[in-house]
C-alpha cells in the first residue's frame, strides 16, 4: 500500500530545476546546490530546505529528474550553510522489504556534516506504529523532522600548505589505538579544546615521543546513540554506530560554526603528518543504527530498505526481516551495487579530501558478504578496492570477523588482519598455562601458519595484546573478573574469557609483592608484543597503564572511566619509560619484519627454541615447560644451529629467555666466540631503569654462560662485538 499521509507545507516558494548528473549527495556549484540522492523503489523524493535553527523546513520541493534510480535536482542561489534533508513517497509493504514514509525526514547518506541530536520520544523516528503486536507492519504518521540533525551544505577550502607524504612502509608501522574524545576529555590532559580534534593537535608532541608513527581512531564518522542507552544516561561513546559515512561526528569539533569540524579533522591530520605520524581511521561500514525491523527510521530504510540490506523472513513475507551477523539488528548488503559505490565514495572522500592513510574495517567480514551469505574474500568489493587507483595504496586493515564468520588469514592479498591469536596465545603464556610454546613460536614469527601458505608478508597480522573491546593492560593484570556493572546490563555484558589473572587479589591493591608481581606481568606482555613479527598496536594509555575499574566493555562510558588520566604519567613513569624504550628496540630492531624480503631465505622461521640447557629443540618435540629461550638470527630453517654461534659480520642475535613459572630458572647461553659477548637489553624483573636498557646503552653480562631469570619475568640479551686492547681509543 501507499501512505496517504501529507508532507509538511512550504511557506516559501522555491523552484527547482532538472538536472542529468549521476553524483550523490549535496553538490555546491557556482550558482546554486544541485542534490541527488539513490533511491530503486520511491515514487518521489522531495529535498527539505531548514535555516540554520533546523527547526522547520522552509521548503519542501520535488526532485523532477531520475535517472538511473538517482532522483536529482538543482536549486539555484542555494549555497554553504543551508541545512536539509530527504522524505521519500513510495509503497509501505515491509513483507515484500518497502518501507517508504513521507512523514519520516531523512538523513542525506552522503551529507558531508550533520547539525543538530537525535531525539526519539515515544519511538517517533520509527517508521511504524510503537508499541503495537506487529508493529512494523504499520506505519506510523507523526512527523519525525523536529527530533533528528540535519544535514548541512558545506564547502571546505582548507590549506594543507608543507604536508609531506609519509608513505611509511607495513613493516615499519607501530600503532597506537586512540579514541578522538577519550584521548583529551579528562580535566587533567591540559588542553584548550579537550575531547575534539583540536585537543588531539595539542597532544601530537606527547604521541611523538612514545615512538608510535600511525594513529589509529576510534569512529569518526558522525554517530547514533540507541534509545536503551539514552534511556539509562549512556551514550555509544565509542563510535560503533554510524548515522552516515561522509559526516564526521559533530562533537569532536569545536562547533564554532556548523560543519567546522571538517576543517579542523584536516588540522589534525596535516599536523600529525607533520609529525611524522600516519592516519588510520575506523570505519563501521557493516551496518546502520537503524537496527531491526523496530528499529529507527532515519536514512536508508526510509530511501529505499530493499537496495540497502540484506533481508530475509519466512516464505509469507520473504523481506520483512533482516540478516544479523552483525549482532546489531542489520547488515548493508555488500552484493548490491549502491552499497558497494557508496561505502567506495565514503573511502575515496577521506583519502583525497582529508588525506588520512588508511582504514581499519569493524566486523570486515562482512564486507565479503552478498546478500548475507557466507563471507567470500572474491566478494565485488575486495575485486573494487583492489583495482581502485585512489584506493590501492592506502593501509586496509580488517577486523577478520562477525558472529557468524572467523575468518583470520582469509582476506585479500595486501589486507592486514587484526589477529585475535595473537592476543590469546600472549596472554595465556604470560598467564603461565602449559602446553604453548609452539604456538608461541608461531605468534613471534609473525603467525605464518595463517599467512605463509598464501604468500602474505608477516605485516598482514597486527599483533596486539589490548584493545578498545576487552581489559586495559593495567586491568588486565588487576582482575580475574569483568566489571561492567556501570553498563546497566547486570554484568552481563562484555567477554567472559580475557585470560587474565590478578596476580593474587581482585581490584586495586596496597600489597607491595602483588604491585611488583603486576608490573613484572605487564612488562612481560608488553616485551612479547615488541618482538614479534607482525605489525604491533597498542592502546592508547597502556603506556602508562591506564584503568577502566575492571569494565572490559566500556562502549556506553562517556567519563572518567574511559578518558585518559594524564596523572598517570607522572605515577607510573617507570612503565612509561619501559614502554618508550621498548619502541625504541622496535625501530632498532626492523630487521624483524624485513626477513621475508631477504633473498633465498625461508619466510617464516626466524626464531628458534631452545631449552634452559642451552639446547635447540626440534619443532615437533616442543617442550610442555612454562620456561624456554628463543634464538633469533638471520638463517634459513634448513640450517643447523652449533652450540658455539658466530654472529657474523652484521653481529646480530637477539636470546629471549622466558620463564612463566613461580621459581626462578637458570638458563644455559650458547657460547660466543671472541670478541663477541652477550648484553643485556631487557630484564623484567628489575625495577626501573634498569628494566630496559636504553638503545646502545646495553650492560654486558659479568657470567658470559648462564643467566638466571627470576620467577615470571623475560628477559632480552643481544650480542655485542667487544673491542680488543689494540681497537680501543687511545
Amino acid at each position: 500500500m501507499e501512505s496517504k499521509a501529507s508532507l509538511p507545507t512550504s511557506p516559501i516558494r522555491w523552484t527547482v530545476e532538472p538536472s542529468s548528473s549521476l553524483d550523490l549527495g549535496a553538490q555546491v556549484l557556482p550558482d546554486g546546490v544541485r542534490f541527488g540522492v539513490y533511491s530503486r523503489y520511491a515514487r518521489r523524493v522531495h529535498v527539505a530546505l531548514f535555516r540554520e535553527d533546523g527547526t522547520e523546513p522552509v521548503a519542501v520541493l520535488p526532485l523532477p529528474s531520475c535517472h538511473g534510480h538517482i532522483f536529482q535536482g538543482f536549486i539555484p542561489k542555494l549555497g554553504p550553510g543551508w541545512l536539509y534533508g530527504f522524505y521519500a513517497e513510495g509503497n509501505f509493504d515491509p513483507r515484500q522489504g518497502l518501507r517508504f514514509n513521507p512523514r519520516k525526514f531523512l538523513l542525506d547518506p552522503y551529507a558531508r556534516a550533520l547539525q543538530g541530536t537525535f531525539r526519539n520520544p515515544g519511538g517517533i523516528l520509527s517508521g511504524h506504529v510503537p508499541l503495537a503486536q506487529d508493529a512494523d507492519l504499520f506505519p506510523d504518521h507523526r512527523p519525525s523532522h523536529s527530533f533528528m540533525p540535519k544535514c548541512v551544505i558545506t564547502e571546505s577550502h582548507f590549506d594543507w600548505g608543507e604536508e609531506p607524504p609519509l608513505r611509511i612502509p607495513r613493516e615499519q608501522m607501530r600503532v597506537y589505538e586512540v579514541h578522538v574524545r577519550g584521548f583529551t576529555a579528562h580535566p587533567s590532559s591540559g588542553v584548550a579544546a579537550p575531547g575534539t580534534f583540536l585537543g588531539l593537535v595539542e597532544k601530537i608532541p606527547y604521541l611523538k615521543s612514545l615512538g608510535v608513527n600511525t594513529v589509529e581512531l576510534l569512529p569518526v564518522h558522525a554517530r547514533y546513540s540507541e534509545d536503551l542507552l539514552v534511556d539509562k544516561g549512556l551514550s555509544n561513546y565509542w563510535g560503533y554506530n554510524s548515522a552516515g559515512f561522509f559526516a564526521l561526528e559533530p562533537s569532536y569539533g569545536s562547533r564554532a560554526h556548523p560543519g567546522c569540524e571538517i576543517d579542523e579533522f584536516k588540522l589534525m591530520v596535516r599536523e600529525l603528518h607533520r609529525a611524522g605520524i600516519e592516519v588510520i581511521l575506523d570505519v563501521v561500514y557493516n551496518h546502520s543504527p537503524e537496527g531491526s525491523e523496530l528499529g529507527p527510521t532515519l536514512s536508508f530504510r526510509g530511501l529505499d530498505n530493499r537496495s540497502y540490506y540484506a533481508l530475509t523472513g519466512p516464505e509469507d513475507a520473504p523481506l520483512r526481516l533482516y540478516r544479523n551477523p552483525t549482532g546489531c539488528g542489520n547488515m548493508l548488503d555488500f552484493g548490491s551495487p549502491v552499497v558497494v559505490r557508496m561505502v567506495l565514495d565514503s573511502l575515496r572522500y577521506f583519502v583525497e579530501e582529508f588525506h588520512v592513510d588508511g582504514f581499519r574495517f569493524d566486523l570486515a567480514t562482512i564486507l565479503g558478504r552478498q546478500q548475507g551469505g557466507a563471507f567470500d574474500s572474491r566478494a565485488p568489493f575486495f575485486a573494487a578496492v583492489a583495482q581502485d587507483p585512489v584506493l590501492r595504496p592506502v593501509k586496509l586493515i580488517a577486523e577478520p570477523w562477525d558472529l557468524e564468520a572467523y575468518a583470520v588469514g582469509g582476506f585479500p592479498e595486501g589486507w592486514m588482519e587484526w589477529n585475535a591469536h595473537f592476543r590469546d596465545i600472549t596472554r595465556r603464556w604470560v598467564r603461565g598455562d602449559d602446553e604453548l610454546l609452539a604456538a608461541l613460536r608461531d605468534k613471534l614469527e609473525g603467525s605464518p601458519e595463517l599467512y605463509e601458505a598464501a604468500g602474505r608478508e608477516a605485516w598482514s597480522s597486527v599483533n596486539f595484546v589490548t584493545c578498545h573491546d576487552g581489559f586495559t593492560l593495567r586491568d588486565w593484570v588487576t582482575y580475574d573478573l569483568k566489571h561492567n556493572e556501570a553498563n546497566g546490563e547486570g554484568n552481563r555484558d562484555g567477554s567472559n574469557e580475557n585470560f587474565s589473572w590478578n596476580c593474587g587479589v581482585e581490584g586495586e591493591s596496597d600489597d607491595a609483592k602483588v604491585e611488583s608481581l603486576r608490573a613484572r606481568q605487564t612488562r612481560n606482555l608488553l616485551l612479547l608484543a615488541v618482538l614479534a613479527r607482525g605489525t604491533p598496536m597498542w592502546l592508547g594509555g597502556d603506556e602508562f597503564l591506564r584503568t577502566q575499574k575492571g569494565s572490559n566493555n566500556a562502549y556506553c562510558q562517556d567519563n572518567p572511566i574511559s578518558w585518559h588520566d594524564w596523572s598517570r604519567v607522572d605515577t607510573q613513569a617507570g612503565f612509561l619509560r619501559f614502554f618508550r624504550e621498548a619502541l625504541n628496540w622496535r625501530s632498532e630492531l626492523d630487521v624483524l619484519n624485513v626477513w621475508a624480503s631477504i633473498p633465498n631465505r625461508e619466510w617464516g622461521r626466524c626464531w628458534q627454541g631452545w631449552d634452559t640447557a642451552g639446547k635447540p629443540w626440534e619443532e615437533n618435540r616442543a617442550p610442555k615447560a612454562r620456561s624456554a629461550a628463543f634464538l633469533f638470527r638471520m638463517s634459513s630453517v634448513e640450517e643447523t644451529l652449533p652450540s658455539e654461534l658466530n654472529p657474523g659480520e652484521n653481529g646480530f642475535l637477539l636470546y629471549l629467555l622466558l620463564n612463566t613459572g613461580d621459581e626462578e630458572k637458570v638458563f644455559n647461553l650458547p657460547v660466543l666466540p671472541p670478541p663477541w659477548r652477550w648484553h643485556r637489553v631487557v630484564d623484567t624483573s628489575l625495577a626501573s631503569p634498569e628494566d630496559i636498557s636504553p638503545v646502545g646503552g646495553e650492560s654486558a653480562l659479568l657470567i658470559v654462560d648462564r643467566y638466571t631469570v627470576a620467577l615470571r619475568s623475560s628477559v632480552l640479551l643481544r650480542t655485542v662485538r667487544t673491542l680488543s686492547e689494540a681497537e680501543s681509543p687511545g
